[in-house]
């Protein structure tokens, strides 16, 4: 009996383990990065009201004056959103033996988290987000630092959660 394997064979715990770690770690950070934004550079509100702001694109305005059940929807949510983009990347990175490449190259976890974490800010808020509330976003000063902070919030810690050693 001969056992064949694909390019990349991981056993499926292996890939739930780094799902969950991705999800979660992404996740958690992302949520930092959003309330210092929030509460300590925009001077907005409290950290509750981002996670009541985030509601509110699902349910309406009402969420942003929901208290704790809208909280708490809008921290499922954006939980749920890093979960999302964690399956995909890992996706990725099982089916393209390029992007593991590119991964094990020097500096690689850096390079596709440049790329990946502003491709996930772009199309959040420039396609997911305007489908729900039916409007364009603002593309201030504020757009383009979160823009920026994805690199190091989102894309770092889901790329190297994934991708680090993907071969």
């Amino acid at each position: 009996m001969s056992v064949t394997t694909m390019p990349y064979s991981t056993p499926r715990s292996g890939a739930a383990s780094r799902l969950i770690r991705a999800g979660l770690f992404t996740g958690v950070s992302d949520a930092i990065w959003a309330m210092v934004l929030q509460v300590f550079i925009y001077h907005r509100g409290s950290a509750a009201s981002v996670w009541r702001g985030v509601a509110s694109v699902l349910v309406g305005k009402d969420a942003l004056t929901g208290g704790v059940p809208a909280t708490l929807l809008g921290l499922v949510m954006h939980f749920s959103v890093a979960f999302a983009w964690s399956a995909v990347f890992l996706l990725l990175v099982t089916r393209s033996h390029w992007l593991r490449a590119v991964l094990d190259s020097p500096y690689g976890v850096l390079k596709v988290a440049a790329v990946y974490g502003p491709f996930i800010w772009i199309v959040m808020s420039c396609v997911v987000i305007p489908l729900l509330v039916h409007r364009m976003p603002t593309i201030t000063i504020n757009w383009w630092i979160q823009l920026a902070g994805h690199m190091l919030f989102v894309g770092l810690p889901l790329v190297s959660s994934i991708g680090s050693g993907s071969r």
